[in-house]
């Protein structure tokens, strides 16, 4: 969107949409959307581990604390879920909508 001052911008996901392969679609309040691979981050041992299962991943993806995470214990708790930085999020490149048409 045009004339929004970035230095004073902070990234809010507004709704996240995960892949078949461990990547998410995160739609950002400037109106722009950016593709994040979460696979380096699915390790053994790990907070990440339990979205290995792919099910897992995608079902529990939603939108907590302005950011893509994910609700582990299903009662949207912002302090018991796996989420990501979303200045991270926003710093990979900016991709077309998947969902637009």
């Amino acid at each position: 969107m045009d004339g929004i001052d970035y230095t004073h911008f902070f990234p809010q996901v507004l709704q996240a949409v995960p892949t078949d392969d461990y990547m998410i679609y995160a739609y950002f309040n400037d109106g722009s959307v950016h593709c994040y691979d979460v696979k380096p981050h699915i390790k053994p041992d790990t907070v990440f581990s339990p979205l290995a299962d792919i099910k897992v991943f995608k079902s529990n993806l939603t939108v907590l604390n302005d950011t893509a995470a994910w609700d582990m214990s299903g009662d949207r708790d912002p302090y018991t879920c796996i989420d990501l930085d979303p200045e991270t999020l926003f710093q990979t490149p900016e991709v077309d909508d998947p969902l637009d048409g």
